[in-house]
C-alpha cells in the first residue's frame, strides 16, 4: 500500500509541476484567462463524476460551498500572478506555507488547539520566507506578496472544507469551486481577452486535465498511505518545478533562496510528521 501511495504522490506532484510550468508559459494571457481555462478543463471530469454516480451538484452546505470557491479562487488567481514575476520553485514553496495559517485561523474558528512544537516548525517555515525576501533581492517583492496572500487565502479554504465536514462529497466541493471560477475568471478575462492560436489552445485546456489528475492522486495517496508518510512527498512538487524552471525557463536561485525554500520545506515536513504523531 505505502509503494502504491508513494507512486501515487510522485503523479501527483509531477501533474502539479506541469501545471505550474504551462501557466508560467502562458506569460501573453490574463491570469483571468488562465483561471478561466484551469476551471473550465476541469468541469469536464467533475460534472459527468457527479451525474454518472448521482450525487447532487447542488450540495447540502451552500453557503460554505461558496465561501470556500471564492476563497479558493482568490487563492488560485493570487498564485498564477505570482509565477508571472518569481521563480516557480519560490512561489511553489511559499504556497506550501498555508498550514501555518490554516492553524492561526483554526484556534480561532474552529477552537482547535495547536502543540508549541509544532509553533516552532512553522516559525522554522516562516524563517524561510523571511530568508527569501530579507537577504535574496533577487526575489521581486511584488511577487513573493501575492504567494504569501495566495498562501492565507489557501489556509482558509482548509477551514471551510473542515467545516463543511462530510456533509458534501469532495467532489461536489471541487464542482463549486470551478463553476464559480470558470464563471468569475471568464467575466474578468473579458476586456483583456486573447484569442488563443494553435497549441496554446491544448496548452490552456491541459490546465484543468493537470489540476484534476494532480488533485485525483493526492487525494488517492492520502486515503490508503499513512499522512506522516505520504505527505511530505508532496514537497517533490517544489523539487520538480525548480527542476523545470531551470531547464524550461533558465530560472536561477540565489544560495539565500535555496537556504529559504529547504527551510520551509523542512519546518513544514516536520509538522506533518509531529502532528500525526500525537
Amino acid at each position: 500500500m505505502l509503494k502504491k501511495a508513494i507512486q501515487y504522490m510522485i503523479i501527483s506532484a509531477l501533474a502539479f509541476t506541469f501545471l505550474n510550468v504551462f501557466v508560467k508559459s502562458l506569460s501573453n494571457f490574463s491570469v483571468y484567462q488562465i483561471v478561466f481555462f484551469r476551471a473550465l478543463g476541469s468541469l469536464f471530469f467533475t460534472f459527468p463524476f457527479l451525474i454518472k454516480n448521482k450525487i447532487s451538484i447542488l450540495g447540502n452546505k451552500k453557503g460554505l460551498l461558496i465561501l470556500r470557491s471564492v476563497f479558493g479562487l482568490i487563492s488560485m488567481t493570487l498564485f498564477f500572478l505570482s509565477i508571472k514575476y518569481i521563480a516557480m520553485g519560490t512561489a511553489v514553496s511559499i504556497r506550501y506555507i498555508a498550514p501555518i495559517f490554516a492553524a492561526f485561523f483554526a484556534l480561532f474558528f474552529l477552537k482547535e488547539k495547536v502543540r508549541p512544537i509544532q509553533w516552532l516548525f512553522f516559525g522554522i517555515a516562516f524563517l524561510g520566507v523571511v530568508i527569501l525576501k530579507g537577504f535574496d533581492s533577487e526575489t521581486p517583492l511584488e511577487g513573493l506578496m501575492y504567494a504569501l496572500i495566495s498562501a492565507l487565502f489557501s489556509g482558509l479554504v482548509f477551514i471551510t472544507i473542515r467545516k463543511i465536514g462530510n456533509d458534501d462529497h469532495p467532489v461536489v466541493v471541487v464542482n463549486y469551486f470551478m463553476v464559480i471560477s470558470t464563471v468569475i475568471g471568464g467575466i474578468l478575462a473579458i476586456n483583456s481577452w486573447i484569442m488563443p492560436i494553435g497549441v496554446e489552445w491544448l496548452i490552456l485546456m491541459s490546465l484543468g486535465v493537470f489540476g484534476y489528475f494532480a488533485q485525483l492522486y493526492m487525494t488517492k495517496a492520502m486515503q490508503i498511505g499513512e499522512t506522516n508518510q505520504v505527505a511530505p512527498l508532496k514537497y517533490l512538487e517544489v523539487i520538480f518545478t525548480m527542476i523545470m524552471g531551470l531547464v524550461w525557463f533558465g530560472e536561477t536561485y540565489t544560495m539565500f533562496s535555496l537556504v529559504g525554500i529547504l527551510l520551509i520545506i523542512f519546518g513544514l515536513t516536520l509538522n506533518v510528521v509531529t502532528k500525526k504523531k500525537s
